[in-house]
C-alpha cells in the first residue's frame, strides 16, 4: 500500500457532503444515493427513534465489523468511512483486493441522538462504551445483536480523541492513537490480542512516514463494561482507533485523510492474511499522555503570583444553531513547563488583560486578550 497513491486516491474519493466536526444522520443520508455496492439496512432505532444504519459491502470470506460515533461528538471516523465507501465503488486495485477477501459490516453512526446534540453520551445520558455488560440502551443492544448475527472475525472500534493528548510525555501531538484492548484483569497477551497488535504495528509503520512520532497508544487497563474489552474477551481481535489533532486542523479534515489511510491499511493487512508475529512492534508506540492545551500564553505577569506564570486556554465545543463553535476558556494559571500549546503566545512579562481591562481568571470565556496594547485572538 503506497502512501503517495493513497493521497491522490483520497482527493478523488473524498465525500464533499461531509465536512467539519458536526456529522449527523441527516448528513450521511445524503450520501447513500451515490452508493451502489453496499447493502444499506436500518438495524433499529435510538432512544429518540432515529434510525441506526448499517452498510454491508464485499464478498470475501473474512468478516469485519466496524462502527463509528458510538460517542456522538466523535465524527472524524464517520467521514473517513464514507471516503472509503466511495473508494469501494471504484475499480481501484486496493478496493478490489479488500472486497475480494473481506466482507465488511459497518455502522457509521451508532449514537445518532448524541450526534444530533454533539455529545459523547446518548439521549439517556449513558456512555455507550460503558454499557457492554448491562446493555441497558437500545443502541448497545443493536450493536451486540449485529455482533451475534454477523459473527465477525475482527472488530474496528472507531473513535475520536481530544486535543490534549500527546504521543508520550513529549511535544508530539497524538494525531492518531490505537489500542489492542485487554480482555482480562491480568492484561494477558492472548493470541487475538497479539493479532490486533500486529495489525496496529503495520498501520503505525506506514503512517510514521506521514506523521513521524505522531501516533500514540492507549493504556490497556481492563474494563469489561467497555465494548472493545468485551469483544476482545470473546476472543475476537479488536482494534480501537482514535482520531486526534493535527496542526491547525480543528475541523479534522487532515486527520480524516489519515484515518482513511489507517482504516484501509488495517483492512489491507487482514486481506493479506495477518499473523501475530509482529506484535512486539506495537509496544514501540509511545503511550498517550496529556501534555497539550489549545493555547498557552507564556511568561505572564499576574497580580496573584510573585513570579511569571503561564495561562492555559482550552476550547469548549458548543453547538449553536447546528454550527460548532470553539469557545476559549481559561483552564489553568501556573507555570506549565511540562505542557505545550497547539498555539503559543509570548507575553514577555506583560500583564494579559481582557478587552474590558481586567486580568484573566480561571474559567473565564474570552475570545481576545490585550498584551502590551496589542489585541490578540485566541480563537482557533
Amino acid at each position: 500500500m503506497n502512501l503517495k497513491s493513497l493521497r491522490q486516491i483520497f482527493l478523488e474519493v473524498k465525500t464533499p457532503k461531509l465536512y467539519g466536526r458536526y456529522i449527523t444522520n441527516s448528513h450521511i443520508e445524503k450520501c447513500f444515493d451515490k452508493l451502489s455496492k453496499p447493502i444499506i439496512t436500518t438495524l433499529g432505532y435510538s432512544v429518540e427513534n432515529r434510525p441506526i444504519y448499517s452498510l454491508k459491502i464485499g464478498n470475501g470470506p473474512v468478516k469485519i465489523l466496524l462502527w463509528s460515533q458510538m460517542h456522538g461528538n466523535e465524527s472524524t471516523s464517520t467521514k473517513a468511512l464514507f471516503d472509503c465507501f466511495n473508494l469501494f465503488e471504484s475499480e481501484h486495485k486496493v478496493s478490489q483486493h479488500i472486497l475480494a477477501h473481506c466482507t465488511l459490516m459497518v455502522i457509521p453512526i451508532l449514537n445518532p441522538d448524541g450526534a444530533e446534540r454533539f455529545t459523547r453520551i446518548n439521549a439517556n445520558d449513558v456512555d455507550l462504551n460503558r454499557d457492554a455488560q448491562e446493555l441497558s440502551q437500545p443502541e448497545s443492544r443493536i450493536l451486540r445483536q449485529v455482533y451475534d448475527d454477523f459473527k465477525p472475525e475482527y472488530c474496528f472500534n472507531l473513535h475520536g480523541q481530544r486535543t490534549i493528548f500527546s504521543a508520550g510525555e513529549t511535544n508530539n501531538v497524538a494525531t492518531l492513537s490505537f489500542l489492542s484492548p485487554a480482555q482480562d484483569k491480568e492484561r494477558t497477551l492472548t493470541a487475538n490480542r497479539k493479532v490486533a497488535m500486529s495489525i496496529i504495528a503495520e498501520i503505525n509503520r506506514l503512517l510514521q512516514i506521514e506523521i513521524p512520532d505522531g501516533i500514540g497508544r492507549y493504556d490497556d487497563g481492563f474494563n469489561l463494561n467497555c465494548v472493545g474489552d468485551t469483544f476482545q474477551n470473546f476472543g475476537v481481535p479488536t482494534l480501537l482507533y482514535e482520531a486526534g489533532h493535527y496542526k491547525n486542523d480543528y475541523d479534522r479534515e487532515e486527520v480524516r485523510r489519515l484515518m482513511f489511510v489507517a482504516i484501509l491499511k488495517g483492512l489491507d493487512v487482514i486481506a493479506n492474511g495477518v499473523t501475530s508475529d509482529k506484535y512486539n512492534a506495537y509496544f514501540n508506540i509511545p503511550e498517550n499522555a496529556k501534555c497539550f492545551y489549545d493555547v498557552i500564553i507564556r511568561n505572564v505577569k499576574h497580580k496573584e503570583f510573585t513570579s511569571l506564570v503561564d495561562i492555559a486556554i482550552q476550547y469548549k465545543e458548543l453547538l449553536v444553531d447546528d454550527e460548532l463553535k470553539f469557545v476559549p476558556v481559561v483552564v489553568d494559571i501556573s507555570k506549565l513547563n511540562s505542557k505545550y500549546g497547539h498555539k503559543e503566545i509570548e507575553a514577555n512579562g506583560f500583564i494579559v488583560k481582557t478587552l474590558e481591562d481586567s486580568e484573566l481568571i480561571l474559567s473565564s470565556e474570552i475570545d481576545f486578550v490585550i498584551i502590551n496594547n496589542e489585541r490578540i485572538s485566541l480563537k482557533s
